[in-house]
């Protein structure tokens, strides 16, 4: 339980600096809350370590690869978010 505890609380920390790296990197203004930096880092940390796991990157490669999927997401969600997207009415968006 108490690993638990500790494996999530350094989730939110490392997802939370890689999701503000991702939004100081990205250019335009970039609105959403504190949670969703984090939820934003969570992801893009997913996303990278997949794609570091297909690659074998880990140690500061696994941490770019982490900021690129942030960056990723970042680009990606708005997107998808449009009201003249067809995804997004489908998603519920």
């Amino acid at each position: 339980m108490e690993g638990l505890l500790v494996a999530l609380l350094i989730m939110v920390v490392v997802g939370g600096l890689v999701g503000l790296i991702a939004r100081a990197l990205m250019p335009g203004p970039n609105p959403m809350s504190v949670g969703m930096t984090i939820l934003l880092g969570i992801g893009g940390s997913f996303i990278g370590g997949l794609i570091g796991r297909l690659l074998d990157v880990s140690g500061v490669g696994g941490l770019v690869l982490a900021v690129l999927g942030s960056m990723l997401l970042l680009w990606v969600v708005p997107r998808l978010r449009r009201p003249g997207c067809r995804r997004a009415r489908r998603l519920g968006g």
